[in-house]
């Protein structure tokens, strides 16, 4: 392709982008595709000769579209929002265009040095001190991986350069809440701990993690002669939201001389908001902490934001340095792939600095006070209807509810519910998330895409009130 042809498909393709933008609300939130309809409109062979770009917009609407489950769309509220605003879709371009490779300084200074002050930028938003340094990762799922590998290597005095958690010593333990996500899980066993060294400490009546069980379990954990090694609290669950107590957890893991990862992948955004801090007080004592700003925020998946508190143990862990590597800027520079698991690096910074310079520290926090009130409007509108019910305080901008009708017992109720989620999903007119906390089935409404408003809100109230008649 000449810079000619790019220029002019390009332009279509914008136009295309910012069309199905406006339009979006006219869609079907879920994909009502079956299994195997979208491969059933692709050749099943390649072709032979190119020049088959001419006609690839009508292929995105005829192929592409009716498959796609519109996660931007203003009546998405499953899973967590994953907002993608039209300023990052731009530097993605920008990102592609340039074909960056940013493992090491000199391979690209612009994408090191974009994003150091990136990071530090939304380290201010945070409201995070200057003992924190950031580097962007892939998922926070990589991100806690990392962090108990670091861990794991604190624990055991740079164990990898020896042999490692084959070296016949007792072994190290990891633990979290009941509530934690599955890659916490992923994580540990990665890192090789094992699934007989996860320790997952009870929660109490709003979900959140135990400090006195976790205490206690350490105790036994070392009078059985193993080494507590990390805990991970998370700062926003996500079935619930549910917040574990960042501070008393810290004071436990100080005294016990364990890693403490914070894992914020979703409510990590809401502490640009000064009055959400309290949720995460205590996070200043951890050694490392995840968030998602390709969630909730709005960069664009995928850009993760780790911040540690030592970054010479983490170049430590993570960094190898063949020869073919090495450079003459190596000991002024940072050289992010030593930094993280994989060694290519994509110019994601930009992501970040476009969305910032667009939206303005301002106007993303009207937007999620915007969010926020609409949840709070949702669960004064369940509190006050007969027959329907919270399960879960509303802690950010996610609301778990269901529907009870008179008459009804457990399995009935639960049975009542999974099908009132899916008569909803399946009207195309919104999107939410059946979940199971504790053994009872819920409905999760999770406020937060980019043009949602009350409206938005008020019509899924609408369609559920409508729908549990039935």
């Amino acid at each position: 392709m000449t810079p000619d042809e790019f220029r002019a498909l390009g332009h279509e393709l914008i136009e295309w982008v910012a069309t199905y933008r406006e339009r979006l609300a006219t869609l079907p939130v879920r994909s009502p595709v079956r299994p195997g309809d979208v491969r059933a409109r692709l050749p099943a062979s390649p072709p032979e000769a190119g020049g088959g770009l001419a006609g690839i917009v009508d292929a995105l609407a005829t192929v592409v579209e009716p498959g796609v489950t519109h996660w931007n769309h203003p009546r998405f509220f499953a899973y967590f929002p994953s907002n993608t605003d039209l300023s990052s879709v731009l530097a993605d371009l920008v990102g592609a265009g340039l074909g960056v490779q940013g493992m090491s300084w000199e391979t690209s200074p612009a994408a090191t040095e974009v994003e150091e002050v990136m990071m530090d930028w939304l380290r201010q938003l945070l409201g995070l001190s200057a003992a924190w340094t950031g580097v962007i990762h892939d998922t926070a799922s990589t991100a806690t991986l990392c962090a108990l590998l670091c861990a794991r290597e604190r624990a055991t005095g740079l164990g990898q350069e020896r042999g490692g958690l084959q070296d016949g010593a007792p072994p190290l333990v990891v633990y979290a809440s009941a509530q934690a996500h599955s890659s916490v899980t992923k994580a540990a066993l990665l890192a090789g701990f094992g699934r007989d060294h996860l320790r997952w400490i009870d929660v109490d009546g709003e979900r959140a993690l135990r400090p006195d069980h976790l205490a206690a379990a350490i105790a036994a954990d070392r009078a059985a002669g193993r080494r507590p090694c990390a805990v991970v609290a998370t700062v926003g669950t996500t079935a619930t939201t549910a917040i574990d107590p960042v501070a008393a957890i810290a004071a436990i893991a100080g005294r016990e001389r364990l890693w403490l990862h914070v894992d914020a992948a979703l409510a990590g955004t809401a502490m640009i908001l000064p009055e959400c801090r309290p949720l995460w007080a205590g996070v200043e004592d951890a050694d490392s902490l995840v968030l998602n700003p390709h969630k909730w925020m709005g960069t664009g998946f995928d850009l993760s934001a780790y911040y540690v508190r030592d970054v010479q143990h983490l170049i430590q862990v993570m960094g190898t340095n063949p020869s073919y590597l090495r450079t003459a800027h190596d000991g002024e520079v940072s050289n992010f792939r030593d930094w993280h698991i994989q060694l290519g690096r994509r110019f994601r910074a930009l992501k970040l600095w476009f969305l910032l310079l667009d939206a303005g520290a301002e106007g993303l926090r009207a937007r999620l006070r915007r969010d926020l009130a609409n949840a709070r409007w949702l669960a004064d509108q369940v509190d006050a209807a007969p027959g329907w019910e919270r399960t879960d305080p509303v802690r950010l901008q996610t609301v778990c509810l269901r529907h009870v009708p008179p008459g009804l017992d457990a399995a009935a109720v639960d049975a009542h519910n999974q099908a009132l989620a899916a008569r909803v999903n399946e009207s195309g007119a919104a999107y939410l998330t059946p979940s199971r906390v504790d053994g009872v089935q819920i409905l999760r409404v999770s406020i937060g895409a980019l043009g949602t408003e009350r409206t938005d809100v008020a019509a899924l109230w609408d369609l559920l009130q409508a729908e549990a008649a039935r």
